[in-house]
């Protein structure tokens, strides 16, 4: 039988003690933004601390973010989207927010795909990992981070930076204060989808921000 886009294949794995099955609607991240915006202070969190990836125009008019893993079937299918978007709208800014909750190896490739963006490789490092088959783990991030030209020793040392555990503890944080139930989440403004998002439903989240502020 043909899975509901909206439900994501090992949602189990995704729910922790305390997390809201309700998602979005906790943080007040919905359908009716306009009744409902999501705090300042959540908002400066979300979109502006302990940054992971930020790609297309870093002071656009609008922040498309993503909780994603490398683990995850849903966010490797994101991957031509979100590159298809921010070469259409030069208005637009996308952070990507490493949230590895498919275990040990997710954790590893999120702590290496941080440690890529020091060497200014992270797009090709993240689109090659997100293109294998099979499970992302040490040594298939091993083996792309080498095809794309990392300074592995600089890498490995990088890694281990306490910075980067920062950083993805944050999302953990901001993803269990806001009830996010998996991967992938996307947020825009205050209009938010977890699951499978089409490209023109993505669009669409992101005209629905625009208009909302005119």
């Amino acid at each position: 039988m043909p899975q509901d886009k909206r439900h994501h294949p090992d949602r189990r794995r995704f729910l922790r003690t305390g997390i809201a099955a309700s998602a979005l609607a906790a943080s007040g991240i919905s359908a009716r933004a306009q009744d409902n915006p999501m705090p300042p202070e959540l908002r400066q969190a979300l979109e502006h601390e302990q940054l992971g990836a930020v790609l297309g125009n870093p002071s656009g008019d609008v922040t498309l973010t993503e909780f994603f893993d490398y683990n995850c079937p849903y966010c490797r299918a994101s991957v031509a989207d979100i590159h298809q978007l921010i070469s259409e709208d030069p208005n637009l800014r996308v952070l990507l927010r490493e949230w590895p909750v498919f275990g040990a190896a997710s954790l590893y490739c999120a702590r290496m795909s941080l440690a890529s963006l020091r060497q200014e490789r992270f797009w090709q490092f993240h689109a090659g990992l997100m293109n294998i088959e099979g499970e992302a783990d040490d040594r298939s991030a091993h083996r792309v981070a080498e095809a794309v030209g990392l300074d592995m020793d600089r890498l490995r040392r990088d890694m281990d930076d306490v910075v980067i555990a920062r950083q993805i503890e944050h999302s953990w944080i901001l993803a269990e204060k806001m009830g996010l139930s998996g991967t992938p989440t996307f947020i825009a403004g205050d209009f938010g989808a977890f699951g499978r998002q089409s490209l023109n439903e993505l669009r669409a989240m992101i005209a629905k921000v625009r208009r909302n502020r005119s």
